[in-house]
């Protein structure tokens, strides 16, 4: 297939624009305390070498929520391939970080080189992956092509696009045929998007429903001794959590907390910004309110603090372990949602805002099992959790309708990697 002139014009833009976007991300990840052998990586200078003979299997996601996805699945396919490598790449630090805690076996960490010719021949000669596998939207022009042209076999899982991202690639129809027309196979999360995936001109015999990989992720990790500090701090006093917080929705779970204190006053909310960046200003808004408050990242103690204000990465396993009460944020406002899976994998009643567009589908399939619960604002917010406080009976008929919407799906993660598997014909690889 002949490349659109729109690609052609994009690679000589990314030929004219590297060398300043090289110097903003190695500048990045410089500050945030990569060494530079590490922040090279973005320009296709590979960190560590490529070990054994066997096959190696690439995967690529973009941030954290997509890297850590993708580990239970590269644990399943590690256990039917025991020969095989797998490299896991993602833009963030923060998604460095956490996928450095959890790494699977035979796998190593690299950050994505830039979507350029001088990056991408650097890391796929180096590299030499047997096949490729995209997580999610990452459908960058020039990487999928020109790993495809080396002959990888590829496919795209856990596909999910925004609407705008959709139409903005059904405007450009040659484009979008020539960019999707690398996968061998295209697993999407619904059938919704299966059809979308056809309608931007994906090969539609290629295109199969698959599952949210993030409902298959391993549980959350916990650390005891830091869980056994806070209960002891706490003392037996009730806890609700508020996790994956945005700017503008503090204010709302704040207020709810105001009225949770009416009918209980020894009430504790352990609050989880998104970004923990956000830090500074969220303990403002704490304070305004006059709410005592303790933080985690000036390591102080919950006793007696009707705030905690969790501002670290990588702990939310530890918070979800405190609380049979979890809020998820990014849903009153409409950012999209957050994983629901990771809280009833927490033993926990997960409520949301109405805002849930990147897991509509379990959203939708949790709420009509009773295994989830969606709040439009502050006050019906403390009404749900002032029910799930004073209901015993309510809170664990909640938790155990989550617990067993996941139970139900972690079968599903063998048969996913071997139709992985079979489909970029890596059983004739071992």
């Amino acid at each position: 297939m002949r490349a659109p002139l729109l690609y052609q014009f994009y690679v000589a833009l990314t030929v004219l624009l590297v060398p300043f976007a090289a110097w903003i991300a190695t500048r990045k990840l410089r500050r945030a305390g990569y060494p530079a052998l590490r922040a090279h990586e973005k320009l296709g200078h590979a960190s560590v070498p490529r070990i054994g003979g066997g096959p190696l299997i690439w995967f690529h996601a973009a941030s954290v929520g997509e890297s850590l996805s993708v580990l239970a699945l590269i644990t399943a396919m590690g256990r039917a391939l025991p020969r095989a490598q797998f490299l896991i790449t993602s833009g963030t630090p923060t998604s460095a970080k956490l996928v450095a805690e959890r790494m699977p076996p035979r796998c190593e960490h690299q950050f994505a080189p830039l979507d350029a010719p001088g990056p991408i021949k650097r890391f796929l000669g180096h590299w030499r992956p047997t096949a490729a596998i995209f997580v999610e939207s990452e459908l960058w022009p020039q990487m999928l092509r020109r790993t495809r042209d080396r002959g990888t076999a590829m496919a795209l899982v856990n596909a999910r696009l925004s609407e705008r991202s959709r139409a903005s690639w059904r405007k450009r129809p040659q484009t979008a045929a020539y960019v999707l027309n690398v996968f061998d196979l295209i697993m999407t999360q619904n059938d919704e998007m299966a059809q979308a995936m056809v309608d931007m001109n994906a090969p539609a015999d290629r295109v199969a429903r698959g599952i949210n990989l993030k409902s298959l992720s391993e549980p959350l990790p916990v650390d005891p001794q830091t869980t056994a500090r806070a209960r002891a701090a706490l003392k037996g006093r009730p806890v609700w959590v508020a996790a994956s917080t945005h700017k503008g929705e503090e204010e709302s779970v704040l207020d709810a907390h105001t009225q949770l204190l009416t009918s209980h006053p020894d009430l504790a909310l352990i609050l989880v910004p998104r970004h923990p960046e956000r830090s500074a200003e969220v303990e403002t808004l704490i304070k305004a309110r006059n709410f005592s408050v303790a933080l985690r990242s000036r390591d102080e103690s919950p006793a007696k603090v009707e705030v905690y204000l969790a501002d670290t990465l990588g702990e939310l396993g530890n918070w979800y372990a405190l609380s049979e009460i979890v809020f998820l944020g990014g849903s009153l406002l409409p950012v999209g949602g957050h994983n629901p899976f990771e809280v009833a994998q927490g033993d926990a009643a997960v409520l949301s805002g109405p805002h849930v567009t990147n897991f509509a589908e379990t959203y939708s399939e949790m709420t009509s099992r009773g295994a989830a619960i969606l709040v439009d604002d502050a006050e019906a917010l403390a009404q749900e959790v002032e029910m799930l406080l004073d209901n015993e009976a309510y809170r664990n008929g909640t938790v155990l309708a989550a617990q067993s919407f996941v139970r139900g799906r972690a079968d599903q993660l063998d048969t996913i990697a071997q139709r992985l598997i079979r489909a970029l014909s890596l059983e004739d690889s071992q």
